[in-house]
């Protein structure tokens, strides 16, 4: 973790107790950062911090020449061979040996839980707030879905409630890196590799981050991404399993892959299953060659958009009381979705409703409640006549909580700003200069 001379980042807890996140007070003061005059706050009538255009600051995809040509080509010319072509450079981009393209992430993650073939009944423990359909499919396999808490540091699951969780009936883990943050998945195998567990991997945030070194999508048996629109790959639509084995590729690829069954080898049990087996996830091919385009320039993208959000966190994160999404310096992480952000009251002085009403006064329109994503309470959780075998839902989450009582999301530039992003960080500094009469 960097130092507080770079910047901060919200204080890792021992655990949750007396109902809130224990926080060590702020050591950070706000010198350096008052202007010279202070400025009255827009809420009371003064000027707004931003005055840069935010016009297209956020559009995403952004589609190029690269992208029209690949699809133009398709059209000119209409074959399947860019999903083959799309699982060659996947399988070597991310150093995976098997892996299938899907028509989107939620049949590919269903195609993970058919591989599996466990025994009705068993449970795999998933994070409470996720998006629904990491957890959904398992409805079709008599899987038991076990809901362990978030850490209210990183928003990925909560290593210690994993490991009081564990039953008899535990199968896998299955966590998330929420938002392009890697889940602790060092300490996860660890635990897993002592149980007998079976660790897989939701990767549909993380397109090319990694830890350790090693990509996110290759350390459990099998992994899922998405290449939705808003996705850090995206293709409007489309999905990715990766297999470590060549049975879980073949049994993945079988539910939903018809006329497939003649690649695989003699020996395969599922090679006798010309027409697969009544599903169909085959990935369109428009949607396979912007996949493809968007992979090459992954990287330099992931990059831009690191660069510029550390930009604005580096110096944001030096005002009293503001967190950002915890990271480790043996990761690397990308950004989808919201730039996360939290807020101690008690060390800010003002509280988080607050905070965003007089941010979004000055002008910072992409600002919110940056709550967590917690499903529990959904009815489709709770109602015995959608499942085989109801979830196991605790009667409390509190890290989960806690995101919803400190969160504060902001949504990042999808391209270089560096006024606007100045002119946010002035916006920031301005709220904070006046948090006492707030």
């Amino acid at each position: 973790m960097k130092t507080a001379k770079t910047r901060r980042t919200f204080i890792k807890s021992a655990g949750v107790a007396a109902g809130g996140l224990l926080m060590a007070p702020s050591t950070i003061s706000m010198a350096g950062t008052h202007r010279k005059d202070k400025e009255t706050l827009a809420l009371n009538g003064g000027a707004k911090a931003i005055t840069a255009s935010q016009d297209d600051a956020t559009t995403w995809p952004r589609y190029g020449a690269e992208e029209e040509k690949a699809v133009l080509e398709v059209l000119r010319k209409p074959s399947y061979t860019p999903i083959d072509a799309l699982e060659e450079d996947w399988k070597k981009h991310f150093n995976v040996p098997y892996c299938k393209a899907h028509c989107n992430g939620t049949s590919s993650i269903s195609a993970l839980y058919f591989a599996l073939d466990l025994p009705a009944g068993s449970e795999i423990m998933v994070p409470c707030a996720t998006y629904w359909a990491h957890i959904t499919p398992m409805r079709f396999f008599d899987l038991v879905p076990v809901m362990i808490d978030i850490n209210p540091v990183t928003l990925n699951m909560d290593v210690e409630d994993l490991k009081r969780k564990l039953t008899k009936n535990t199968k896998a883990v299955f966590p998330v890196h929420w938002l392009g943050m890697p889940a602790d998945l060092d300490h996860i195998s660890d635990f897993c590799n002592e149980k007998g567990l079976i660790l897989l991997e939701d990767a549909c945030h993380a397109h090319g981050a990694s830890m350790h070194g090693k990509f996110m999508g290759s350390w459990g048996r099998m992994a899922c991404f998405s290449f939705q629109a808003s996705k850090p790959l995206p293709a409007i639509e489309g999905g990715m399993g990766i297999y470590q084995n060549l049975e879980d590729y073949e049994r993945a690829t079988i539910l939903g892959h018809y006329l497939f069954s003649s690649r695989f080898r003699d020996t395969s049990k599922y090679s006798k299953y010309n027409y697969g087996l009544g599903l169909k996830f085959r990935m369109h091919p428009m949607a396979a060659e912007l996949a493809r385009c968007q992979l090459e320039t992954l990287d330099k993208r992931n990059a831009m958009l690191k660069a510029q959000i550390r930009r604005l966190n580096d110096r944001i994160t030096q005002l009293p009381g503001l967190y950002e999404q915890q990271n480790r310096p043996d990761v690397d992480r990308v950004y989808y979705y919201r730039n996360q952000l939290f807020l101690n009251e008690t060390e800010a002085g003002m509280s988080r409703d607050t905070c965003v009403k007089a941010l979004k006064a000055e002008g910072v329109s992409l600002v919110s409640a940056g709550k967590a994503q917690f499903l529990c309470d959904d009815p489709l959780f709770r109602e015995a006549k959608w499942w085989h075998h109801l979830p196991v839902i605790a009667d409390k989450f509190p890290g989960a909580r806690e995101v919803d009582k400190r969160g504060i999301g902001l949504d990042f530039f999808t391209k270089e700003m560096p006024e606007l992003n100045e002119q946010y960080i002035t916006a920031f500094e301005k709220v904070w200069e006046h948090r006492k009469e707030l």
